[in-house]
């Protein structure tokens, strides 16, 4: 069997999209043709390699470069990058030179300058980026092992992440897991308050029918925890599963509850929730806007020793016409670390 194919999925093609990612060894919600549709503000589209038995697949978001004729691919907001229907370390080099070469044929076809992704901090990409653009390490993301026995998993809480989750359960606080629609629309509310207090970017605001839409889907497991105390919300987390891998996707605390951080009860919950289902991961992910030193990232590493690493994927297809878009900006490379400047 001799079989070399490399093609595109559009956006509105579900059954073929999510027929090929169900084919990989591991995908997350970030793959799947639900999540894209959800992320609707640019179109996306699956690029698609077949080498003898393997595929390789890789989703992908196009932007237009405004005035210009030409586009960029950048993921999704999540953990992306590539997936196989094997390791990738059993995957033949060929294949990873037929791909690399097929998809830079195809940018340079469509007018695509530069090419961004964030990668999955849960998957090892063996080989598959070397001579092909760069790879940068970013941020360390915690995760939780949920392989190890119930009381190996909490001896690595830190020991005032345990105290405090005693206390709140103390103090009466309890979860409920909930799709109910008002319950939505309060976890809504205080989401909303909390990107206002810390000045979030834009791309944090979603709107109503995304909440609604993301929790309700027919395809994928989407859970809201939600903390009360005597009637009254406190906090909420949204968690997905896919997979063997719950992740922590968003969250939020109302303002007159953060000294009882009320998030750490549901996170312990989520943990419970991901056990029972036999899952094998709670990815935490970081800190906000990607760091590894605010509190944010502090919180999340008082459930768990384990770490793993993000990493970009940054890739120039056209340095000509790149260096004309930087230009035209007036930016100074030199100073600037942003990906693609362009657009900084």
């Amino acid at each position: 069997m001799n079989v070399k194919k490399f093609y595109t999925i559009e956006i509105s093609d579900k059954e073929r999209w999510e027929e090929t990612i169900r084919s990989c060894v591991f995908y997350d919600i970030y793959h799947t043709y639900f999540y894209h549709s959800l992320e609707s503000s640019f179109p996306s589209v699956l690029f698609v390699s077949e080498f003898n038995d393997e595929l390789i697949a890789f989703p992908f978001k196009v932007r237009n470069i405004e005035d210009t004729g030409y586009f960029d691919l950048t993921s999704v907001y999540g953990y992306c990058g590539p997936i196989s229907n094997k390791n990738f370390g059993e995957l033949s080099k060929n294949h990873f030179a037929f791909f690399h070469e097929e998809f830079s044929k195809f940018c340079k076809e469509n007018y695509i300058v530069s090419i961004f992704s964030r990668l999955h901090p849960l998957s090892d990409y063996n080989t598959f980026f070397d001579d092909f653009g760069d790879v940068a390490n970013m941020n360390k993301t915690v995760v939780v092992d949920l392989v190890q026995p119930p009381e190996h998993q909490v001896k690595q809480y830190r020991k005032s992440t345990k105290y405090e989750i005693k206390y709140l359960r103390n103090k009466n606080f309890t979860i409920i897991k909930t799709k109910d629609s008002s319950n939505i629309d309060n976890f809504i509310e205080m989401y909303y308050k909390t990107m206002e207090k810390v000045r979030a970017f834009d791309r944090y605001y979603y709107d109503r029918d995304y909440f609604h839409g993301f929790l309700n889907n027919d395809d994928y497991e989407v859970i809201l925890l939600m903390a009360e105390q005597n009637g009254k919300f406190a906090a909420g987390g949204i968690f997905t599963v896919v997979g063997n891998v719950m992740q922590y996707h968003l969250a939020t605390t109302d303002e007159s509850f953060i000294k009882d951080a009320p998030m750490k009860l549901i996170l312990d919950e989520a943990r419970i929730i991901a056990m029972e289902k036999n899952l094998q991961f709670l990815h935490l992910g970081g800190g906000f806007a990607g760091r590894d030193n605010d509190n944010l990232y502090l919180f999340k590493s008082g459930f768990s020793k384990n770490r793993l690493q993000f990493s970009v994927w940054k890739h120039i297809t056209d340095t000509e016409q790149y260096d004309k878009l930087v230009a035209y900006m007036n930016i100074w490379k030199s100073v600037n670390n942003f990906f693609p400047l362009y657009r900084n």
